[in-house]
């Protein structure tokens, strides 16, 4: 009868351990989807006066659309495409590919923000979500004059 218990006893240990690894391994970054996949193509020098392109490109992991607003910033005044805020609708089986043209007159670091917003009339029917984590993402990246 000791003999069965402590079979018993070790296969529920066993199952045990192999219930909470696998709720772990459920929990880890890997698995969890990602609102936001951001690559940004930028040079990283350019001439004086030289028009260069900022290309990004967003995409979600999410199931389901969202509004996203996208826009760079800098402490120094740009001109013209720079200030421009364009607004998409963002969907799981279609990346969005922002654009901005600007003239480098001088160094230059900005960021490169993208707010998920609530927003009516940019996706179909006015469906979207929003997470209640994090809204906005950003990253910085600088253009050196030659």
């Amino acid at each position: 009868m000791q003999g069965l218990s402590f079979t018993f006893s070790t296969a529920t240990l066993f199952l045990v351990l192999c219930l909470q690894l696998g709720i772990i391994e459920s929990q880890d970054d890997e698995n969890v989807r990602k609102p936001l996949l951001i690559e940004i193509d930028v040079p990283s020098t350019a001439q004086k006066n030289q028009e260069i392109t900022v290309q990004v490109t967003v995409e979600t992991q999410y199931r389901e659309c969202m509004v996203i607003k996208a826009y760079l910033v800098s402490n120094e005044p740009m001109e013209g495409a720079f200030n421009y805020v364009q607004t998409r609708c963002l969907c799981n089986d279609r990346p969005i590919r922002f654009f901005w043209d600007i003239i480098i007159t001088r160094t230059v670091t900005f960021a490169t923000v993208i707010d998920i917003v609530k927003e009516k009339n940019i996706c179909p029917n006015d469906i979207a979500v929003e997470p209640i984590t994090v809204n906005r993402y950003y990253t910085f990246n600088t253009v050196r004059m030659n």
